[in-house]
């Protein structure tokens, strides 16, 4: 039952990963959204845990930024987290 509540709150993370790219969601929604996915982050190692905080972390300060910067780049950050993503659906798998 855990485990397919976290493959559901991974799914419900790529939807809004997607709505993120797409610009139909905020930075801080999303990030509040992937803040909220306990299980999920309670179903994998803590290093996940706690890269997925520091994504988060850098999303959050770099939607100050209205445009890409020299030491911001959104494409790359969601890029990073759909990495994260990708990783997570494996762990999990392979439990």
């Amino acid at each position: 039952m855990t485990a397919d509540l976290a493959a559901l709150q991974l799914q419900n993370l790529q939807d809004d990963l997607h709505a993120l790219r797409d610009m139909r969601t905020t930075p801080h929604a999303f990030s509040t959204a992937a803040r909220s996915h306990a299980v999920l982050l309670a179903a994998l190692p803590p290093r996940y845990g706690e890269v997925l905080l520091g994504l988060l972390d850098r999303l959050e300060a770099g939607a100050l930024f209205t445009e890409e910067s020299c030491s911001f780049s959104h494409k790359e950050l969601v890029d990073s987290l759909q990495m994260w993503v990708d990783k997570a659906r494996a762990a999990l798998l392979k439990e």
